[in-house]
């Protein structure tokens, strides 16, 4: 089975790292200094997570649609 996730990816300015998160899979988040890092530490934090669930639980993850951008001038 594969699944397809999306992160939110923010820059930490005070530990300046990266910081990746997938939302609707709790446990699912890690940080990394570069991109790459992430991107990598992502996956096996994913993996990890998903070892954890049973397949009931794999069957109610959220199916990602895709992205909003939403623009408001204040």
């Amino acid at each position: 089975m594969v699944y397809n996730f999306s992160a939110e990816i923010i820059w930490d300015e005070e530990v300046r790292q990266y910081i990746g998160v997938v939302p609707g899979l709790p446990g699912a988040h890690t940080q990394a200094g570069t991109i790459d890092e992430l991107h990598k530490n992502l996956q096996d934090v994913v993996r990890l997570c998903l070892e954890e669930l049973t397949d009931e639980e794999k069957a109610e993850l959220p199916k990602f649609i895709g992205t909003h951008t939403i623009s408001i001038a204040v």
